[in-house]
């Protein structure tokens, strides 16, 4: 795979991996699978019997999510998976659209056939969790499809940014198709066309700007639909 996905795992064979790498993918892993589901007190010393080392690589640990946005600390509380800001939620989905389509951008120079096939592939898989009315698998196959073309991205930095923007919006657990189903099959569709744009040579520009819009498309959808819910007990995940 491209570089930049070697750069983003710390346990790729041959590199050694800290107790304080071990104990953040652990906590890390936790948090986007639901195991520590948000608003949940983590226990640091729960936490490094479980992985069988000592409390100190837990603590750098958890600092080290603490400043990704993944755990937030309250004095005498102590530290406790973040909750989402519903408020922030079109801004933060303004924000990765931005980025990912830079991203995606970016990455057209490097993007091989065989990319183009296996994202073709994911998407025609999500079609059938549309079919299926699977919205937990349909986000889940949504950024492998995207993760696919914004990987080849030779900005290592920025990819790894908007690899960590679709983690923290991972862990609001639900889909955008749960409130606008509609919109999973024409995002699929927009897939397709995002694919047909790169495989053309369509301009650089052009391509981003289409990847923004795709995005977009789902924050307003939400907005239209469920509109001051965004404020509220909602909790959408980014669908496009």
């Amino acid at each position: 795979m491209a570089r930049v996905a070697a750069a983003k795992d710390a346990s790729t064979p041959g590199t050694p991996v800290s107790k304080t790498d071990q104990a953040y993918a652990h906590v890390r892993g936790k948090i986007l699978d639901g195991s520590f589901p948000p608003g949940s007190r983590l226990v640091i010393e729960q936490i490094a019997r479980d992985i069988g080392i000592s409390v100190v690589p837990v603590r750098e640990a958890i600092r080290r999510l603490e400043a990704e946005g993944y755990i937030s600390y309250t004095r005498n509380v102590g530290a406790a998976v973040a909750n989402v800001d519903l408020a922030r939620y079109p801004e933060t989905a303004e924000t990765l659209a931005i980025l990912e389509s830079a991203a995606t951008a970016l990455a057209v120079p490097n993007i091989r056939p065989t990319d183009l096939a296996k994202a073709r592939r994911i998407n025609d898989g999500l079609r059938r969790t549309v079919e299926a009315l699977d919205p937990i698998e349909f986000t889940k196959r949504n950024h492998q499809f995207h993760r696919v073309l914004f990987d080849r991205c030779p900005n290592v930095h920025l990819a790894k940014i908007v690899e960590r923007e679709w983690s923290l919006l991972g862990t609001t657990r639900r889909s955008a198709f749960t409130f606008v189903p509609e919109r999973a099959l024409s995002s699929v569709d927009e897939h397709e066309e995002l694919l047909r744009l790169i495989e053309i040579g369509a301009s650089i520009v052009k391509i981003e700007q289409f990847a923004r819009d795709h995005r977009l498309r789902t924050m307003h959808s939400l907005e239209e639909r469920i509109g001051g819910g965004l404020h509220g007990d909602v909790v959408p995940e980014t669908l496009a």
